[in-house]
């Protein structure tokens, strides 16, 4: 029986944990995890709290109980090298090493691996350490700008004229305060229109296998208003795609994938393993990256995980174990041709100011016609606590996409508790939207 161990403690590993114990071959799983999460303990042999990115006690936790292989969710643990550390006691990983990790943890990296590899799918853009000429690449770009910093920000960090400031004059002063007080490099990016979409790829190092194409929601508020947020939901059509979509828009972005894990082998001479994730945007110009990931999305790694079929032929751990041994060729990912829609209750306050204390109660959400993915809470006395972050991730499947959105709503409001969210996550309404949106720009 494998020994598998999962780094992470959020809705997503909550998710890879579930997959993994759905799985035809039983395992034995040991979570590392930073929180005391429910859904995860219960579906481990054992587990252990501690600092995902402290290496060493990851390091003696792998050692201690003998284990096979890891998966690593967050992007943190990536960034900090641990999997790089578990490869020399000769534990493999599903997730890439440090070097390759840069596609995430440092978007100017990205930026320039684009433009090395001659992958044209990058915005106008240029990288600051300080604030010599930042004014004069904003007049460049006529003052339509994105300011990013350059490391991980929790999907927080992106600011976006017209959505999070109003001026040129506010831009620069956040742009200051990021270079000198928070000695931060800076990516000033042309802003772009048109509709997101993230396609994510599994890779072995040579093959990518592709997922369904996800829609992602990252502003709080009903109507895509308010703060960014790390992600309030998301949703998948049965078709893989999109309705904003063309066919050859998806053949394109697994195109784009494909030429960003050969760029990283060519660059490292060593294969990129794990999830490759792409953040694309359509536009009149055609696909853009906005920028990459190196793990799962959160919480497209609930649609994408609940679309495996029950008994199928090719299950989330045959994936992982040929993420591992090279040999993704010769398998095919069974999914479900049905939609998903995931939906996050979220504290009270969310993200700028949450209850960090409160108690939810979900004995009355119907667990047959959802998954529930617990997130930022604790178990403790029997109750599940909130801590500040995104709570509890619903999840339901069905041939339609607006059937599948009515069955979460219905169940999200059964949460008992100081939590919200966003209703509007999947509905005909918001999605023709997108759709009229995307036909007004590409006409």
């Amino acid at each position: 029986m494998q020994k598998i161990l999962l780094i992470g403690s959020g809705a997503r590993e909550h998710a890879i944990a579930q997959a993994l114990k759905n799985s035809k071959e039983k395992i034995e799983l040991y979570s590392f995890i930073s929180n005391l999460n429910p859904g995860i303990i219960d579906f481990s042999t054992n587990y252990r709290l501690g600092n995902v990115v402290n290496v060493q006690d990851i390091l003696d936790y792998a050692r201690e109980n003998k284990i096979n292989f890891a998966v690593i969710g967050p992007e943190a643990p990536l960034g900090a090298g641990v999997v790089d550390a578990l490869e020399k006691i000769n534990i493999p990983s599903v997730g890439p090493v440090q070097k390759l990790a840069q596609l995430e943890t440092s978007k100017s990296f990205t930026r320039d691996l684009l433009a090395e590899y001659n992958i044209n799918v990058s915005p106008q853009f240029k990288t600051f350490k300080s604030m010599e000429g930042v004014e004069d690449w904003i007049r460049a770009l006529d003052g339509n700008f994105v300011i990013k910093p350059d490391g991980l920000t929790g999907g927080k960090g992106v600011q976006v004229i017209g959505d999070h400031f109003s001026t040129t004059e506010e831009g620069l002063e956040i742009i200051k305060k990021l270079i000198n007080n928070n000695n931060e490099r800076v990516v000033i990016e042309e802003k772009l229109v048109g509709q997101e979409f993230s396609l994510m790829s599994y890779c072995d190092g040579n093959n990518l296998l592709h997922m369904p194409a996800v829609q992602d929601h990252k502003r709080v508020g009903v109507g895509d208003t308010g703060p960014n947020t790390g992600g309030m939901g998301s949703y998948s059509c049965a078709d893989f795609s999109l309705p904003f979509l063309e066919k050859q828009d998806i053949e394109n972005a697994k195109k784009i994938n494909n030429q960003v894990a050969q760029a990283l082998k060519n660059k490292f001479n060593k294969g990129y393993k794990g999830f490759l994730y792409g953040n694309f945007i359509k536009t009149k110009n055609g696909l853009k990256i906005i920028e990459y990931n190196a793990r799962l999305g959160d919480p497209e790694a609930m649609n994408v995980l609940s679309l495996f079929k029950e008994n199928g032929n090719c299950d989330f751990l045959q994936i992982c174990e040929a993420i591992i041994n090279g040999s993704l060729d010769k398998i095919e990912p069974d999914f479900k041709k049905m939609a998903s829609v995931c939906k996050y209750a979220v504290p009270q306050g969310y993200p700028d100011n949450p209850i960090k204390e409160g108690v939810i109660d979900i004995s009355d959400v119907d667990q047959s016609r959802v998954n529930v993915f617990y997130a930022a809470v604790d178990a403790r006395e029997s109750n599940i606590h909130l801590i500040g972050s995104r709570a509890i991730a619903l999840v339901a499947v069905h041939e339609n996409v607006y059937e599948a959105e009515k069955i979460v709503e219905q169940e999200i409001k059964k949460i008992k508790g100081p939590v919200i969210h966003r209703a509007d996550i999947g509905t005909r309404e918001l999605i023709e939207k997108k759709v009229k949106m995307m036909k007004g720009i590409t006409k």
